[in-house]
């Protein structure tokens, strides 16, 4: 029978589920990065949300800086909460100890404090400061043993901070049961923040870089969708129920309307009526099943706008609570940041309609563009397993991108749907056509797509003359 340890939660937004369930009660983990990446705060905002639990923190630094300069930065973060200093949680700096009288001191003191203040976690700051007074790697594990036994006798979670990347086979790696580091890089021209489970003894975590940022609530970090959602949340149960676009002519190319609980990608150029077939799809939404619009391009009151215009009644909606708009600027987003934010509010209010527009704001939002393909399969995969009927655009011409990001997407979409423009003597005409649906037949002729004042329409089947665009070549397939 399989065993599960003891754990404790550590309160930061995301870091539970990286570490599969937060700390291992009793564990001592290694917290490193470079100046800046974030271990202060981190190890700071873990100390308050342990302290919030009931539970008692000793925080021990062997840093020159002194506790007055630490609680002052650490003032303009919600968490902090200078009432509770000495009451709970008790900083100690044990510098001075380390510089008159070395490391035995050192333990001696911390074997002293834990006991008196009956802590239950400790969080040593200055883990460099220690290994430097060190002679030899086994005065280093002698010291990391020592603090790990009498934190054990006591019951007490250790967190050891340094600022130096310490090699996979240093003595502190060996001694204790997890390393979690923090990077804070640059990407073209842009910072990025990451953190990495380097090691996780008899605990399952999610391995590789999960982004995080650093705002006036503190560290919040973003599980990687596609390691966080490697399967779906809920099992899948898909059902052979249809959904009406709204749109008048397009059910009947679906044969009956869109499939419940899957996804549409629509594929045009700039100016096709992507934007305005979702608008038009999201107003046949209600309370009982509520819409949502993800856009990263206009924002709600220029798209509900575009709606009056077009004759398209989603102001109503909107004004009911039936649909709901989120705006996601198109500025320095975090592509895990987005697909979490987009689920949350998924589940919150139940949507059933869903129009991402579009998909290039994620693509944007990666900073390793060849994970897009998994984390567009995790996505999609859980918003099936919601049963939530998503509509995606993507603007194959525009500047955010040349095309589809791979032919791996057609694969994991299931409707593909492609709108397009075709100068013509007396202007420009609109067609659509439907070059896929999953498990289920269609009716796949090009069609005239009207786009007026009175709303979207599916018009009678077009031929196009032989000079023009083929669809396969016009869509990018």
């Amino acid at each position: 029978m399989t065993e599960y340890l003891p754990r404790i939660a550590a309160g930061i937004p995301g870091l539970d589920a990286v570490l599969g369930g937060g700390f291992v009660d009793g564990a001592s983990y290694i917290l490193q990065g470079q100046p800046g990446a974030g271990k202060t705060i981190l190890a700071n905002q873990i100390a308050f949300e342990a302290l919030r639990a009931g539970r008692k923190v000793l925080y021990i630094t062997l840093l020159a800086e002194t506790h007055d300069r630490l609680f002052q930065s650490l003032s303009t973060l919600d968490f902090f909460d200078k009432e509770r200093l000495g009451n709970g949680i008790v900083y100690l700096s044990v510098f001075q100890t380390l510089k008159d009288e070395g490391l035995s001191a050192v333990v001696s003191l911390l074997r002293q404090e834990t006991r008196r203040q009956q802590a239950t976690l400790l969080i040593f700051d200055g883990l460099l400061n220690a290994r430097d007074r060190a002679e030899t790697d086994i005065d280093v594990k002698t010291f990391v043993a020592e603090v790990q036994s009498q934190a054990a006798f006591v019951g007490c979670t250790v967190l050891f901070l340094t600022s130096a990347r310490l090699a996979d086979q240093s003595p502190e790696h060996t001694m204790v049961d997890g390393v979690i580091e923090l990077y804070d890089e640059l990407v073209g021209m842009r910072s990025a923040r990451r953190l990495q489970v380097r090691k996780s003894r008899g605990s399952g975590a999610l391995g590789g870089y999960h982004q995080f940022e650093i705002t006036s609530s503190g560290i919040c970090i973003y599980p990687r969708l596609e390691s966080s959602l490697s399967h779906p949340s809920i099992p899948d149960m898909p059902s052979a129920k249809r959904i009406s676009t709204g749109i008048e002519g397009l059910d009947e190319l679906f044969l009956g309307g869109i499939p419940s609980g899957s996804v549409t990608l629509l594929l045009g150029s700039s100016g096709s009526g992507k934007t305005s077939l979702g608008l038009d799809f999201l107003s046949e939404s209600s309370a009982a099943e509520p819409g949502m619009l993800f856009g990263f391009y206009e924002t709600p009151e220029r798209l509900l706008i575009k709606a009056d215009a077009l004759g398209i009644s989603l102001r109503e909606q909107v004004e009911q609570g039936a649909v709901y708009m989120r705006w996601q600027p198109l500025t320095e987003n975090l592509i895990d940041k987005l697909g979490h934010r987009l689920l949350e509010e998924v589940r919150a209010r139940g949507i059933k309609r869903l129009v991402i527009d579009a998909l290039a704001g994620f693509e944007r939002a990666c900073l390793y563009s060849p994970r897009l393909i998994e984390f567009f399969a995790a996505l999609c995969n859980e918003l099936r397993a919601l049963d939530v009927t998503t509509i995606v655009t993507w603007e194959k011409d525009s500047s955010a991108g040349s095309g589809a990001p791979g032919p791996e997407l057609y694969s994991l979409i299931d409707n593909l749907v492609t709108l397009r423009q075709v100068p013509r003597r007396s202007g420009v005409t609109r067609s659509i056509a439907l070059l896929k649906v999953r498990d289920g037949a269609f009716e796949p002729a090009l069609h005239e797509f009207v786009i007026g004042t009175t709303g979207l329409k599916v018009a009678f089947p077009v031929d196009y003359p032989s000079n023009s665009l083929s669809i396969s070549e016009n869509s990018g397939l």
